[in-house]
């Protein structure tokens, strides 16, 4: 899979469609808790098995191409930014794309428009970004919310939390999203961070994925959901290629993946800050004004 380009560009990773539902399944009373909890975990082996079983979770690394664009208040599509992504996992990401100033990356992260060529980096709690300025430090924020991110991602999750201390797991019951059926299964982590997975039935592939927090200080409920379709084959492991983010009731950004290719090869040296001095030495980019 915060509202981070790649989470798409993982979860960073659609077509004009109708509002789509965050959803709140009815629950199935008649399971004890033990009874929920376990087909609640039955459910999510069968999404990793529909992902690709143990190709889904030996993945390494994945580096993705397409275009991705914000929606305007209106609801209207913004212009689309090509972009390529490289992620060598966990926590290491490396975005390339054309800025087109105040577009899908203000949205994501929070930062003033920029313009040309640019490359964000992050790398556990580092994070860089280069462009025609030069190659500057991510803000403090910016790093932090790459980390919730991560932690609290669709692909992270199922990979690396599932047999987490203090995570608690319940089946939230049969449910109908985008007119399909689905069942939807709900985790809360140690940290109260509630995460709601929309399975569906006939594939138990991923449908939606619903990340819920409180303000700590106004305690008012935030969401950030993200939605999948198109999946495609690399390497034995189904790859979202149509990614749509909302923000509580508003869609953030949609994402249009033109190839993703997993387990590249990616060195961990593409994901420094040297790598970027370098990439930006040899570009020249103030002298050409990219």
């Amino acid at each position: 899979m915060r509202g981070h380009f790649a989470a798409v560009v993982l979860a960073i990773l659609g077509i004009a469609m109708a509002g789509p539902r965050a959803g709140r399944a009815q629950d199935d009373e008649s399971l004890m808790p033990e009874e929920s909890a376990a087909k609640a975990k039955a459910l999510l082996q069968q999404v990793i098995a529909a992902l690709g079983g143990d190709a889904y979770l030996n993945v390494r690394d994945f580096t993705c191409t397409g275009r991705a664009a914000p929606f305007e208040h209106s609801g209207a599509a913004g212009d689309s930014s090509e972009f390529q992504d490289f992620w060598l996992l966990p926590d290491k990401d490396r975005i390339e794309y054309m800025a087109k100033g105040a577009n899908i990356l203000t949205l994501v992260f929070g930062i003033p428009g920029k313009t040309g060529y640019v490359i964000d980096v992050y790398s556990g709690n580092q994070g860089w970004t280069m462009d025609k300025t030069g190659v500057n430090e991510q803000s403090a924020q910016a790093v932090s919310d790459f980390q919730d991110q991560v932690q609290t991602s669709l692909n992270y999750v199922l990979r690396r939390r599932l047999n987490e201390d203090g995570m608690t797991f319940r089946y939230a019951g049969a449910d109908i999203v985008d007119l399909k059926p689905v069942d939807w299964v709900e985790l809360v982590d140690s940290s109260n961070r509630t995460m709601r997975l929309a399975i569906e039935q006939s594939t138990h592939l991923p449908l939606q994925f619903v990340v819920i927090t409180r303000d700590p200080e106004t305690r008012e409920e935030n969401s950030r959901t993200t939605e999948y379709s198109e999946f495609l084959p690399s390497k034995g492991v189904m790859m979202p290629y149509n990614v749509v983010r909302m923000r509580n009731t508003l869609r953030v950004y949609q994402v249009f993946y033109t190839q993703c290719d997993v387990n590249t090869g990616l060195a961990p040296n593409l994901f420094t800050r040297q790598a970027l001095e370098e990439r930006y030495a040899k570009l020249g980019i103030k002298d050409k004004n990219k």
